[in-house]
């Protein structure tokens, strides 16, 4: 017996994968529960989406923002954003979802909005602790809006509901890999940049790597997440001081990388933070310093108190003061045994399930065809 369309569930998500992930675990967990899932996506964020069950269809819809771009793009903003608007009616009219759910980000502002005009149940979902301007915008009007962090704060008059950041099954499926801190033999070193990469990180790591002894720079395996222009410099710079290495500007396999690292060196955005929590590795964060509202030093802070990293201004982060870091940590192992476990502490590893409770109390009882 087929599912009406009283059983689907619209999802509003793009641009990073920051907001593309946690859409896309929450996807992974309503397929699970015999939902359907329509997931709207612009074409920034449709590249960070794999492993979709058959549940789940993606539709690309429009986007733009006011903030961003020069002035012809600003200019063309208004129509974009009123395709994506419409583009949303007509998907909520065509499909008749149960529940609206958005993960902030200009490019789920329209299909909200919409879905709004429509009177149909809606929700947010904000990753962190400050909630961005689309999200701002639509907390008041939403009937629910979905926490990542728990000290989120919400402006007067809006609903809040703390889930935690779901992340996507992959990583869980690897949340019970045992822990090998570094040892005599190989130490392997994960970099993230976040889902776009970061300059910062491709100049000072490995340069950090180079001031660290001979000896332990024999032993090391790097894997880093670089921009793509800076690929081959980077990899060039490992390959020159003999550290074996993997180089690349995105990473399929991020969860069997993160399994195996003994360390990871990182930006801290909420979706990374749920993901290193969620298996459980000790982690050396730099929080992007032009992040709104600086969010990213509060996703490190929670882990700095819980002794589950180590935290770097990113205007403090030098070669010198990084290897100093590495060294602390690769040094020790029981120090990374300790900070593996309290990584793993942090994680909110049923946050998916949490949210998709959420999106059930909203959608009521369902129907069958």
């Amino acid at each position: 017996m087929g599912k009406s369309a009283s059983s689907l569930v619209m999802l509003a998500t793009g641009g990073t994968g920051g907001h593309v992930f946690p859409a896309q675990a929450l996807a992974q967990e309503l397929a699970a529960r015999s939902w359907n899932v329509l997931l709207l996506v612009d074409d920034r964020g449709q590249r960070y989406l794999s492993r979709l069950p058959d549940a789940v269809r993606t539709e690309i819809t429009s986007s733009a923002t006011f903030w961003r771009g020069g002035l012809a793009s600003r200019a063309a903003a208004p129509m974009r954003i009123l395709g994506g608007m419409l583009s949303g009616l007509n998907h909520i009219l065509r499909n008749s979802p149960s529940v609206v759910v958005g993960f902030g980000g200009y490019a789920a502002f329209p299909a909200v909005a919409a879905a709004l005009a429509l009177r149909k149940p809606c929700m947010i979902h904000e990753q962190n602790c400050h909630l961005g301007k689309a999200n701002r915008a639509l907390s008041g009007l939403v009937d629910v809006v979905a926490c990542g962090a728990r000290t989120a704060t919400l402006p007067g008059g809006s609903k809040g509901v703390f889930t935690g950041n779901p992340v996507r099954s992959d990583f869980l499926e690897c949340r019970d890999r045992t822990y090998d801190p570094p040892a005599p033999g190989r130490a392997r070193i994960l970099v993230l940049g976040g889902s776009q990469g970061a300059d910062v990180l491709d100049r000072t790591v490995p340069e950090a790597i180079g001031e660290l002894p001979a000896e332990l720079r024999g032993r090391l395996h790097v894997v880093q997440q670089a921009r793509g222009n800076n690929v081959k410099h980077v990899r060039e710079n490992y390959r020159g001081m003999s550290v074996d290495c993997q180089v690349q500007p995105f990473f399929d396999d991020v969860p069997r990388h993160l399994a195996e690292a003994q360390l990871v060196i990182s930006r801290a955005g909420a979706s990374t933070v749920a993901e290193i929590t969620a298996v459980g590795r000790p982690a050396i964060l730099v929080p992007f310093a032009a992040a709104v509202n600086d969010h990213q030093s509060e996703n490190a802070r929670g882990l700095v108190k819980s002794g589950a990293a180590v935290a770097i201004n990113e205007s403090a982060l030098t070669p010198t003061g990084l290897a100093r870091a590495l060294l602390d940590l690769l040094e020790q192992p029981r120090l990374a045994l300790d900070m593996a476990a309290a990584s793993r502490a942090c994680g909110v590893p049923d946050a998916a399930r949490q949210l998709a409770d959420q999106v059930e109390r909203l959608a009521g009882p369902r129907r069958n065809a």
